[in-house]
């Protein structure tokens, strides 16, 4: 089958140790289930493990990828939940199994014309979603639904105030969508002009210059950039506000500010992906609101290549798919 593994890894240049061509297809252990992916979509974690970030040597080569959906071999067509951890071993939460990791960690990812999952960790894909749209779902869009639910402390039934740090990439653009389609308001950063009257069009309320002012204090923020955006969320939040952080794009050792954080009895929260009960409640529920992942580039996995030197520009605004 075709696939695109990492067989080497380079911090300076990570499309070095990118393979692109056959693989054997996979065995199937009892109570996993084969997925013949349709379309797969790309995501940091895919250049980070290609630099040697989360993925050890031992364990290549390693086909890439967590986002995906496809058919199983009796028929269903399903999204993949990426997270790879026991429930019960998290309180009921399998992203706190200490043990949990994600496709293309510790098991081949979806990067390939077929991915072999635990049977729980497939989910009905919605009839009204592409296959693009349905690959896009799993990692980006549900770590922006589980930081604005479960991690945030924002009301259920809209009204709060939302700065999203950083538009353009996955997760701060799901985060738009999604806190738009909650009844929240909504605001974005970024240095880029054109990126912040594109957030204006999904929905933002008001774009703003990285590290500007704001006009008014806000009640999360969800924070993805890191070291150069850290100072900024902190002072943006109302007393009691919180910060919801699920990465450092820009460096993960920023000044911690603690007399601010003490003073003003600030929240910092870590968010790492999602549960599957969240992934279906997240699918529920952009079907419901009509909502669809804005997709960036559509090509075919052979030319995956391209697609990654992209992402490694930052130069996209939404989800990079390919399809197989």
């Amino acid at each position: 089958m075709l696939a695109a593994s990492c067989v080497s890894q380079s911090p300076e240049y990570p499309l070095s140790g990118l393979s692109v061509g056959e693989r054997p297809e996979p065995a199937v252990p009892d109570g996993w289930v084969a997925v013949r992916i349709r379309a797969a979509a790309l995501n940091h974690h895919d250049l980070f493990s290609l630099q040697g970030v989360g993925l050890p040597a031992d364990r290549l080569p390693m086909i890439l990828g967590c986002d995906g959906a496809g058919t199983t071999d009796d028929g269903r067509e399903v999204v993949v939940h990426a997270v790879i951890g026991d429930p019960a071993a998290g309180g009921g939460d399998e992203t706190l199994d200490p043990r949990r990791t994600l496709l293309s960690e510790l098991h081949d990812g979806t990067l390939a014309e077929t991915v072999v999952v635990p049977a729980r960790n497939v989910v009905p894909k919605p009839a009204a979603f592409s296959w693009a749209e349905a690959a896009c779902v799993s990692t980006a869009w549900l770590t922006a639904y589980r930081m604005l639910g479960a991690r945030s402390g924002l009301p259920r039934d809209g009204g709060g105030k939302v700065l999203v740090q950083g538009a353009g990439g996955g997760v701060s653009t799901a985060a738009v969508m999604l806190a738009k389609a909650a009844g929240h308001t909504v605001f974005v950063t970024s240095r880029d002009e054109a990126k912040r009257a594109l957030a204006l069009k999904l929905g933002a309320d008001a774009a703003f210059a990285s590290g500007e002012r704001l006009p008014a204090r806000m009640d999360a923020v969800i924070e993805t950039v890191g070291a150069a955006t850290w100072s900024h969320s902190l002072r943006s939040l109302r007393p009691g506000g919180v910060v919801v952080c699920s990465g450092a794009t820009s460096g993960p050792n920023p000044p911690a500010d603690l007399a601010r954080l003490f003073f003003l009895q600030l929240s910092v929260v870590g968010s790492t992906m999602g549960t599957r009960d969240e992934l279906a409640g997240l699918l529920a529920f952009m079907a419901d609101r009509g909502l669809r992942p804005l997709i960036d580039d559509v090509r075919p996995l052979a030319d995956v290549r391209t697609s990654l030197a992209r992402l490694a520009t930052g130069e996209i605004f939404g989800k990079l798919v390919l399809s197989v």
